[in-house]
């Protein structure tokens, strides 16, 4: 790609020779020849003086410090994750169902659609154009996938799931099997079978083996342009708004919903009837065991410690109580000297 035409897909300027030959990404330390590279922030301008990259995406206020050809434009991070779709080199697999796939007759596969080595899909499916499904991948009774979505290998997609257009999931993932739906009887767990569905809305994102279940009697919703990493797991019945990110190793308990444009980072857990209201960022590793009606950034836990300052702090913790008990047992003695 002509690195004119780049800058004009990214929405910057060109600055310099429009007729260079783009053709992949590198970072400042390692892009050579035909590589484009870019610098996020300004406080790293120094590492341009040692890079040879073919042009460098950056800010106006940059371009003093970079003598080569550039895409100048008002984020530069935005530019690399454009220039990264422009220019992705990821397989794509031709239209048509590969011999070993088996498909229900009843199955509906768009004629531009590309199926697997030894996918299954299953009765009345219905699979929507320029689909890709990777090997291995199951597509469930009733399920249906929207325009342009692509599956990688060994995904499986439970019966009636209904997953939206340009959808990204990665291997491994599991898109609503039953919900951890059971309730005791004189000490024995009794199994409540999920006759809930999975909706999933468009341009979502699901990393590798993260599963989402299924509805125990209504749906779980995964809203439009949500971003899912990897080893995530959401329960039964919840509500993800739209645009939200969710970082790998989170756990979402059954029935929450969360609002729009939040941030889940990683190993956030989130109790089950919780609802967590729009633009609410939740750092690393908080645990969630009530509504949050506030936007903001929330925390919880502790932040790393040396082991034995640790054991020092977790004997106070334990102290608390006690001392607190102590506290107003003095407040109480000093309020009687004075009355």
């Amino acid at each position: 790609m002509k690195l004119g035409e780049l800058a004009e897909k990214l929405g910057g300027v060109c600055d310099g020779d429009a007729n260079l030959e783009i053709t992949t990404l590198g970072t400042l330390e390692d892009a050579g020849a035909g590589d484009v590279t870019f610098l996020a922030v300004s406080t790293s301008s120094e590492q341009l003086a040692g890079c040879a990259a073919s042009a460098v995406i950056l800010r106006e206020e940059d371009r003093d410090a970079w003598q080569g050809a550039a895409v100048v434009c008002e984020n530069p991070h935005l530019g690399y994750a454009r220039a990264a779709r422009l220019l992705d080199n990821t397989p794509v697999p031709e239209p048509g169902i590969h011999p070993s796939a088996v498909v229900a007759d009843s199955a509906t596969v768009s004629a531009t659609a590309s199926i697997g080595p030894n996918c299954v899909i299953e009765d009345d499916a219905v699979i929507g154009d320029s689909v890709i499904i990777g090997p291995g991948s199951v597509i469930s009774e009733r399920s249906q996938l929207g325009v342009q979505t692509r599956l990688f290998a060994n995904v499986t997609v439970m019966r009636g799931v209904i997953i939206g257009e340009r959808c990204f999931i990665k291997s491994g993932a599991v898109l609503g099997s039953d919900g951890f739906g059971n309730t005791q009887e004189e000490g024995h767990w009794v199994r409540i079978p999920q006759h809930g569905g999975l909706r999933i809305g468009n341009d979502v994102q699901i990393g590798a083996v993260t599963t989402i279940d299924r509805g125990a009697i209504g749906d779980t919703v995964i809203a439009d342009g949500v971003v899912i990493d990897n080893l995530v797991q959401i329960g039964h019945n919840c509500q993800i708004g739209e645009d939200t990110a969710i970082v790998s190793c989170v756990g979402i308990a059954g029935s929450v919903v969360v609002g729009k444009r939040c941030i889940l980072a990683g190993a956030v857990g989130v109790a089950d009837h919780v609802n967590i209201c729009d633009d609410v960022h939740l750092t690393g590793m908080a645990m969630v065991t009530g509504s949050i009606n506030e936007p903001g950034m929330y925390s919880s836990g502790t932040g790393l410690l040396p082991a034995t300052e640790w054991r020092k702090a977790a004997v106070r913790f334990r102290q608390l109580d006690d001392l607190a008990k102590r506290v107003k047992a003095l407040e109480r003695a000093e309020e009687n000297k004075t009355s």
